[in-house]
Protein backbone atom coordinates (compact mmCIF):
# COMPACT_ATOMS: atom_id res chain seq x y z
CA UNK A 1 0.00 0.00 0.00
CA UNK A 2 1.04 3.52 -0.69
CA UNK A 3 0.33 5.20 2.66
CA UNK A 4 1.47 2.35 4.78
CA UNK A 5 4.46 3.13 6.97
CA UNK A 6 7.29 0.81 6.88
CA UNK A 7 7.43 -1.17 10.05
CA UNK A 8 10.74 -0.90 11.72
CA UNK A 9 11.56 -3.12 14.63
CA UNK A 10 11.56 -1.17 17.89
CA UNK A 11 14.92 -1.10 19.52
CA UNK A 12 15.00 -0.97 23.30
CA UNK A 13 16.42 2.19 24.81
CA UNK A 14 19.84 1.69 26.22
CA UNK A 15 19.63 1.20 29.99
CA UNK A 16 21.28 3.93 31.96
CA UNK A 17 24.09 2.72 34.14
CA UNK A 18 23.16 2.54 37.84
CA UNK A 19 25.12 5.03 39.89
CA UNK A 20 26.73 3.71 43.03
CA UNK A 21 24.62 4.67 46.06
CA UNK A 22 21.44 5.32 44.04
CA UNK A 23 18.16 3.62 44.91
CA UNK A 24 17.77 2.11 41.43
CA UNK A 25 14.25 3.47 40.79
CA UNK A 26 12.74 6.85 39.99
CA UNK A 27 11.62 9.08 42.83
CA UNK A 28 7.87 8.95 43.28
CA UNK A 29 5.79 12.03 42.78
CA UNK A 30 4.23 13.99 45.63
CA UNK A 31 0.79 12.69 44.64
CA UNK A 32 1.97 9.07 44.90
CA UNK A 33 3.67 9.71 48.27
CA UNK A 34 0.56 11.37 49.74
CA UNK A 35 -1.65 8.55 48.48
CA UNK A 36 0.63 5.99 50.14
CA UNK A 37 0.46 7.84 53.49
CA UNK A 38 -3.28 8.38 53.43
CA UNK A 39 -5.27 6.24 55.86
CA UNK A 40 -9.01 6.18 56.34
CA UNK A 41 -10.30 8.09 59.39
CA UNK A 42 -12.77 5.34 60.14
CA UNK A 43 -11.43 1.84 59.68
CA UNK A 44 -13.43 -0.66 57.66
CA UNK A 45 -13.19 -3.48 60.21
CA UNK A 46 -14.02 -1.99 63.61
CA UNK A 47 -13.77 -5.33 65.41
CA UNK A 48 -10.23 -5.77 64.21
CA UNK A 49 -9.34 -2.19 65.17
CA UNK A 50 -10.76 -2.69 68.70
CA UNK A 51 -8.86 -5.94 69.05
CA UNK A 52 -5.61 -4.25 67.98
CA UNK A 53 -6.22 -1.36 70.41
CA UNK A 54 -6.88 -3.80 73.27
CA UNK A 55 -3.72 -5.74 72.47
CA UNK A 56 -1.65 -2.54 72.33
CA UNK A 57 -3.10 -1.23 75.62
CA UNK A 58 -2.56 -4.62 77.27
CA UNK A 59 1.05 -4.70 76.10
CA UNK A 60 1.66 -1.15 77.39
CA UNK A 61 0.14 -2.05 80.79
CA UNK A 62 2.30 -5.17 81.04
CA UNK A 63 5.42 -3.17 80.19
CA UNK A 64 4.52 -0.50 82.78
CA UNK A 65 3.89 -3.17 85.45
CA UNK A 66 7.22 -4.82 84.65
CA UNK A 67 8.94 -1.44 84.83
CA UNK A 68 7.40 -0.81 88.28
CA UNK A 69 8.83 -4.12 89.47
CA UNK A 70 12.31 -3.66 88.00
CA UNK A 71 12.73 0.12 88.40
CA UNK A 72 13.08 0.88 84.66
CA UNK A 73 12.02 4.53 84.58
CA UNK A 74 11.66 4.78 80.80
CA UNK A 75 8.55 2.58 80.77
CA UNK A 76 7.07 3.57 84.15
CA UNK A 77 3.83 5.56 84.28
CA UNK A 78 4.45 9.31 84.10
CA UNK A 79 3.64 9.94 87.78
CA UNK A 80 6.71 7.92 88.84
CA UNK A 81 9.30 9.29 86.39
CA UNK A 82 12.02 11.82 87.00
CA UNK A 83 15.10 12.26 89.20
CA UNK A 84 13.16 14.12 91.92
CA UNK A 85 10.63 11.31 92.33
CA UNK A 86 13.39 8.71 92.34
CA UNK A 87 15.14 10.68 95.12
CA UNK A 88 11.87 10.86 97.10
CA UNK A 89 11.36 7.10 96.74
CA UNK A 90 14.93 6.37 97.85
CA UNK A 91 14.66 8.72 100.85
CA UNK A 92 11.41 7.07 101.97
CA UNK A 93 12.69 3.53 101.38
CA UNK A 94 15.95 4.16 103.25
CA UNK A 95 14.21 4.96 106.55
CA UNK A 96 11.91 2.94 108.80
CA UNK A 97 8.53 4.65 108.72
CA UNK A 98 6.09 4.29 111.62
CA UNK A 99 3.01 4.08 109.39
CA UNK A 100 4.21 1.01 107.48
CA UNK A 101 4.34 -0.93 110.78
CA UNK A 102 1.37 0.72 112.48
CA UNK A 103 -1.37 -0.25 110.03
CA UNK A 104 -0.76 -4.02 110.09
CA UNK A 105 -0.38 -3.98 113.91
CA UNK A 106 -3.56 -1.88 114.27
CA UNK A 107 -5.49 -4.29 112.04
CA UNK A 108 -4.39 -7.30 114.10
CA UNK A 109 -5.21 -5.49 117.37
CA UNK A 110 -8.68 -4.54 116.09
CA UNK A 111 -9.43 -8.15 115.17
CA UNK A 112 -8.29 -9.35 118.62
CA UNK A 113 -10.33 -6.59 120.31
CA UNK A 114 -13.44 -7.65 118.39
CA UNK A 115 -13.04 -11.40 118.92
CA UNK A 116 -11.81 -11.43 122.53
CA UNK A 117 -15.05 -10.10 124.12
CA UNK A 118 -16.96 -12.90 122.37
CA UNK A 119 -14.74 -15.44 124.12
CA UNK A 120 -14.51 -13.61 127.46
CA UNK A 121 -17.31 -11.01 127.83
CA UNK A 122 -15.82 -9.51 131.00
CA UNK A 123 -12.86 -8.21 128.91
CA UNK A 124 -15.06 -6.02 126.70
CA UNK A 125 -14.36 -2.77 128.55
CA UNK A 126 -10.60 -3.39 128.81
CA UNK A 127 -10.28 -4.36 125.13
CA UNK A 128 -12.35 -1.43 123.83
CA UNK A 129 -10.32 1.03 125.97
CA UNK A 130 -7.07 -0.55 124.78
CA UNK A 131 -8.22 -0.35 121.16
CA UNK A 132 -8.98 3.38 121.48
CA UNK A 133 -5.61 4.08 123.14
CA UNK A 134 -3.64 2.05 120.58
CA UNK A 135 -5.45 3.47 117.55
CA UNK A 136 -5.37 7.14 118.55
CA UNK A 137 -1.87 6.88 119.98
CA UNK A 138 -0.62 5.19 116.79
CA UNK A 139 -2.28 7.81 114.59
CA UNK A 140 -0.63 10.58 116.63
CA UNK A 141 2.79 8.92 116.27
CA UNK A 142 2.22 8.50 112.51
CA UNK A 143 1.36 12.20 112.15
CA UNK A 144 4.53 13.21 114.02
CA UNK A 145 6.59 10.84 111.86
CA UNK A 146 5.01 12.33 108.71
CA UNK A 147 6.05 15.84 109.82
CA UNK A 148 9.61 14.61 110.36
CA UNK A 149 9.59 12.91 106.95
CA UNK A 150 8.27 16.10 105.35
CA UNK A 151 11.17 18.12 106.77
CA UNK A 152 13.64 15.42 105.70
CA UNK A 153 12.28 15.35 102.13
CA UNK A 154 12.19 19.14 101.74
CA UNK A 155 15.75 19.50 103.05
CA UNK A 156 17.18 16.83 100.72
CA UNK A 157 15.23 17.96 97.65
CA UNK A 158 16.35 21.55 98.14
CA UNK A 159 19.98 20.47 98.63
CA UNK A 160 19.98 18.15 95.60
CA UNK A 161 17.69 19.92 93.10
CA UNK A 162 17.48 23.51 94.37
CA UNK A 163 13.73 23.52 95.01
CA UNK A 164 10.83 21.31 96.05
CA UNK A 165 8.53 20.48 93.13
CA UNK A 166 4.78 20.40 93.41
CA UNK A 167 3.38 17.18 94.87
CA UNK A 168 6.73 15.59 95.75
CA UNK A 169 6.29 15.72 99.53
CA UNK A 170 2.78 14.24 99.28
CA UNK A 171 4.15 11.53 96.97
CA UNK A 172 6.73 10.63 99.62
CA UNK A 173 4.25 10.62 102.53
CA UNK A 174 1.81 8.39 100.61
CA UNK A 175 4.67 6.01 99.85
CA UNK A 176 5.70 5.96 103.53
CA UNK A 177 2.19 4.86 104.54
CA UNK A 178 2.33 1.78 102.31
CA UNK A 179 3.80 -1.49 103.54
CA UNK A 180 7.28 -1.77 102.05
CA UNK A 181 6.63 -5.13 100.37
CA UNK A 182 3.63 -3.76 98.46
CA UNK A 183 5.11 -0.44 97.31
CA UNK A 184 5.17 0.28 93.60
CA UNK A 185 7.65 1.07 92.15
CA UNK A 186 9.54 -1.54 94.15
CA UNK A 187 12.10 -0.31 96.68
CA UNK A 188 15.53 -0.29 95.05
CA UNK A 189 17.55 0.28 98.23
CA UNK A 190 17.63 -1.31 101.68
CA UNK A 191 16.92 0.30 105.05
CA UNK A 192 19.77 2.56 106.12
CA UNK A 193 21.30 2.96 102.63
CA UNK A 194 21.74 6.43 101.21
CA UNK A 195 19.85 7.53 98.11
CA UNK A 196 21.50 6.94 94.73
Amino acid sequence: MIFRKSETPETPEPAQPVRPGSKGRPTRTRKEAEAARRRPLVVDDRKEARRRDRERASKERAEAQQALMTGDEKKMPMQHRGPERRLVRDLVDSRRNVAEYFFPIALIFMLVALIMPLIRPEMYLAMSTGMIVVLWGGILVCVIDSFLLRRHLRKNLTARHGSVGSGLVGYGIMRAIQIRRFRLPRAQIKHGEGPR
